[in-house]
């Protein structure tokens, strides 16, 4: 062994390779909560499409439990991070609309109607909007490589 070039080690090697990849394929943290939020509106609108063909209870509860466990992690992260540069306010924000998403998957719960599905479905695509216009958008070409977001009108007090 010399003193300057440590033993070759296969571990250490499959380590930085891991290390590697998962910086040049994991996504920024905002696309991923755009694009759970993109997933469950697009749940949630096609059980609206299949309300009275076919739809059943089932699917609408997994659908609604998915929305409701995307902005319970949401909540939780408002809530429990504090460190995190975010303001107060924001903070309070993301809670209170999670609140609200959770009163009103309660109330479609309770009284089922195709139509209170609208504002969970409009909320996840005005959000995922508000992200997906904060990630940066060059690939290195030069050229845009996201989709643009499903909705373009409010997206100043996204997180």
């Amino acid at each position: 062994m010399s003193k300057g070039n440590p033993p070759n080690n296969p571990y250490a090697s499959a380590s930085r390779h891991y290390d590697t990849h998962a910086k040049n394929t994991t996504g920024d943290p905002r696309e991923l909560e755009a694009r759970v939020l993109i997933k469950s509106a697009k749940q949630l609108q096609d059980l609206q499409a299949r309300w009275d063909s076919g739809m059943t209870p089932l699917e609408l509860d997994e659908a609604l439990l998915y929305n409701r466990q995307i902005w319970m992690i949401f909540v939780d992260t408002a809530v429990e991070n504090t460190g995190t540069g975010h303001t107060v306010e924001l903070r309070n924000n993301i809670a209170n609309l999670g609140a609200f998403i959770f009163k009103q998957t309660i109330d479609i719960m309770a009284a089922p109607k195709k139509e209170k599905l609208d504002i969970l479905i409009e909320i996840n695509r005005e959000i995922a909007g508000g992200l997906m216009q904060q990630i940066p958008k060059t690939a290195g070409n030069g050229e845009t490589d996201n989709e643009p977001p499903p909705t373009g009108s409010r997206t100043s007090e996204t997180a």
